[in-house]
């Protein structure tokens, strides 16, 4: 997969291949520079969002399907044209209810998805 695209002023959605992130889930690194990244993640209906944190702060917006989302100890379902925040250090995860895409915007960059 090519990540070389960083603090690329135009990144185009067909020249960037998928990886799995997880059964069910394919994730798509977008545009990003040291201090944002967009990260597409595309969604089987079943497929989890494993319960995680991370020191990042990051807004969710549902594009297309139905996620139930549990943020810290609150659980609610959520579907298209939805955006939730996670601040940074706060427990998260989602089950797919139905195939859709979750666009995420990290603060800052997740150097860990670029292994």
């Amino acid at each position: 997969m090519n990540k070389n695209h960083k603090d690329a002023r135009w990144v185009f959605g067909r020249d960037i291949e998928g990886e799995t992130a997880s059964p069910g889930v394919v994730r798509r690194i977008l545009a990003y520079c040291d201090a944002l990244m967009c990260v597409e993640n595309c969604f089987e209906e079943g497929a989890p969002g494993a319960i995680h944190s991370h020191p990042h702060t990051q807004i969710t917006y549902v594009a297309e399907g139905r996620f139930r989302f549990t943020i810290g100890d609150e659980v609610k379902e959520v579907s298209r044209g939805d955006t939730l925040c996670k601040r940074d250090g706060v427990t998260h995860g989602c089950v797919c209810l139905e195939k859709g895409i979750l666009v995420d915007f990290f603060t800052p960059m997740r150097e860990d998805f670029l292994k």
